[in-house]
């Protein structure tokens, strides 16, 4: 995570101040008016990662290799694995690695896995984290709309599976929106979740530019607001990405929407390219601005705002439990 700083300026009476010296983006502009950063300029100090060390770190690597088990914390060289495993969660992917949307922010591959599963998967999945002897697992996918449900079955398989194996391990599903399907959402919901998420990855007015077409902002919003009305009791949790070309102002509606729909928990996070091939970095926000925007979502009501450039979804999932002392 970033090193922790002073805020210099959170708030003036409703309206979000940026830190003085830090702001990068004007309301009102385009993205096409905001300067792209090259691939090559130099990242900023706090973006510099450590490498993973640590006893508990080593054991769960260990288990990874020998087993060969998927995990999103190794494929995706997450910076925050050493933390995350040291503290006995992990991010496991489902359904293959081939996405049926093509986001242009996400370097998961694209295509149509015409219908394939693997029915062993909830087996293996139990078996994975039964081995690392995880306390919170996060179960997370590509999109599979070429499935007649979204993959949402196969969820719930995957999360009965881990309870029968590990009744002690709470379990977040960081799951597709299934186009805004509730039955779908029910489906996973019923199987027995301690957090439902669903990342709204940006704010309103750079949805198109940045989430595939049949994403929505409002969809996403949606399908987290019944989420909880349909599950009360289950935490809800969504992801916004910083860097691409939003303004303070939009940040802070996303903010109030988000709240809106009765989402517990806000994560923010630095947006870094992948590929040429991907959205540029418009801006590097800087610790300053993270700990503002944490400080303003705090105030709005949020459970819990984990807010830093190295932030990733799942990152610290397990915070609001061992706040509230429930689960863990």
């Amino acid at each position: 995570m970033t090193t922790e700083v002073p805020i210099i300026r959170a708030r003036s009476g409703s309206k979000f101040i940026s830190p003085q010296g830090t702001r990068a983006v004007k309301d009102g502009m385009r993205p096409s008016e905001l300067t792209e950063i090259p691939d090559s300029a130099p990242k900023p100090s706090w973006l510099r990662v450590r490498i993973p060390a640590g006893a508990r770190y080593q054991e769960v690597r260990e288990i990874v290799d020998a087993h060969r088990l998927n995990t999103v914390c190794a494929e995706s060289k997450c910076p925050n694995i050493a933390e995350c495993w040291g503290r006995g969660t992990a991010t496991l992917m489902l359904m293959g690695s081939v996405c049926t949307r093509a986001c242009k922010f996400c370097a998961v591959s694209t295509g149509n896995p015409h219908g394939w599963q693997d029915h062993d998967e909830p087996t293996s999945v139990a078996d994975a984290v039964a081995l690392m002897q995880l306390k919170y697992v996060v179960l997370t996918s590509v999109d599979r709309d070429d499935l007649a449900d979204g993959g949402a079955g196969h969820y719930a398989a995957c999360i009965r599976a881990i309870h029968e194996r590990s009744p002690k391990t709470s379990v977040e599903a960081l799951t597709p929106d299934f186009r805004g399907d509730h039955g779908c959402v029910e489906k996973i919901l019923d199987a027995g979740l301690t957090t439902f998420a669903q990342n709204v990855e940006t704010v309103e007015r750079l949805t198109h530019v940045v989430r595939d077409a049949r994403a929505g902002y409002r969809q996403t919003l949606d399908v987290l607001a019944h989420a909880k009305a349909y599950a009360p009791h289950t935490l809800t949790k969504t992801s916004i990405m910083l860097g691409l070309g939003e303004t303070d102002q939009e940040i802070e509606q996303a903010m109030d929407d988000i709240r809106a729909a009765n989402v517990d928990i806000l994560t923010f996070g630095q947006y870094m390219r992948p590929t040429a091939n991907h959205l540029p970095v418009r801006r590097f926000v800087t610790p300053d601005e993270f700990r503002a925007y944490r400080d303003l979502g705090l105030s709005k009501g949020f459970r819990e705002v984990v807010s830093g450039a190295l932030v990733r979804s799942s990152y610290r999932a397990e915070q609001v439990l061992e706040k509230d002392n429930v689960g863990l």
